[in-house]
């Protein structure tokens, strides 16, 4: 009896060890808001059962810094990046940490939503609009209108030294003709706040402390889906758009596993999923979440990456000379 306890014991525990050996592990950073994280992991992890999957989150300034420390100290922790935006993972392109790999999903993309060389691939397209109280006397529907004196002192933003969306935006529209950095000086003298993130400007315009405020698309929508008294608005000179994209560290501890979170994301059913929170998907052929409109009606004003990391600095200096430093 003892004999044949042994061997079962000896089986079970060779069966883990197997189990174990063949696991696989990833470490993702992400700037995904903490529900929408775990719905992403989630829907992964069904997709991939023999996954496991160790996620932190934080904005993408904070999570580069905490990235960076580590980088460093020589120990970098994550496999996996799904951040932002694309002009911060240029960046870390550029410095030579990130891997090259050429996902077959990617041929269902436009080329100007991935890296050429396999770095980084946009996940979904998040838009940066006007988002208003129900309540303003007036109903944006450009860009300008927020800087005319029906509507002085009653603007809010967030800050690019808070938010990576917002330099983007800021960014954005300062490269486009009749917006500029004039424009943004045209807010400041109309009384027009810049501080923290998107989450703050949500607050401030739904509680009817500020009419209007510059926002990414997904909070003004979920929120007035809620019953949130607030609108969102597509301006009509365009829109902004950061792409949430995903890249693996080269120092990545768990290649494969991130080589199929990244394919994940951006197949179909990767992209299904974006859709079922609300986000713009960035693939061919996926439709639009309820609340959006058609995606040919939304304008998105174009942007270089890598330019825009050469001029980042300069860019957060001049925001700060006109907003001051929140």
């Amino acid at each position: 009896m003892k004999s044949f306890v042994s061997v079962v014991a000896g089986a079970l525990v060779a069966s883990l060890l197997s189990t174990a050996a063949f696991a696989e592990n990833l470490v993702l950073y992400t700037s995904q808001p903490n529900e929408d994280a775990q719905a992403t992991v989630d829907a992964f992890k069904a997709a991939n059962p023999g996954v496991e999957v160790e996620w932190v989150r934080e904005g993408t300034t904070k999570l580069m810094a905490k990235l960076m420390a580590e980088i460093e100290a020589g120990n970098p922790v994550a496999d996996v990046l799904l951040i932002a935006d694309t002009v911060t993972m240029q960046r870390l392109k550029e410095a030579g940490q990130l891997l090259a790999y050429k996902s077959p999903e990617a041929a269902n993309y436009d080329a100007s939503l991935y890296d050429a060389d396999g770095a980084y691939y946009s996940t979904k397209m998040i838009t940066t609009g006007i988002i208003y109280n129900t309540s303003a006397s007036t109903k944006p529907e450009g860009w300008q209108d927020l800087a005319k004196a029906d509507a002085k002192g009653l603007v809010t933003m967030p800050s690019p030294l808070t938010s990576g969306a917002a330099l983007i935006h800021a960014q954005t529209l300062a490269g486009i003709d009749g917006l500029g950095w004039d424009y943004y000086k045209a807010l400041a003298e109309n009384g027009a706040t810049a501080a923290g993130g998107n989450g703050g400007v949500l607050k401030a315009v739904a509680t009817g402390e500020k009419a209007y405020g510059m926002i990414v698309d997904f909070m003004a929508i979920r929120e007035k889906v809620k019953g949130a008294p607030v609108e969102f608005v597509f301006p009509a000179e365009g829109v902004s758009a950061v792409t949430e994209p995903v890249g693996i560290l080269k120092t990545a501890k768990n290649a494969d596993a991130a080589k199929k979170f990244v394919d994940f994301l951006i197949s179909e059913e990767g992209q299904e999923t974006a859709v079922k929170m609300g986000y713009i998907p960035a693939r061919n052929g996926v439709a639009l979440p309820e609340g959006y409109p058609a995606r040919e009606t939304i304008k998105v004003l174009p942007i270089n990456a890598a330019v825009a990391v050469k001029n980042s600095d300069a860019d957060l200096k001049t925001f700060s000379g006109i907003f001051g430093t929140n």
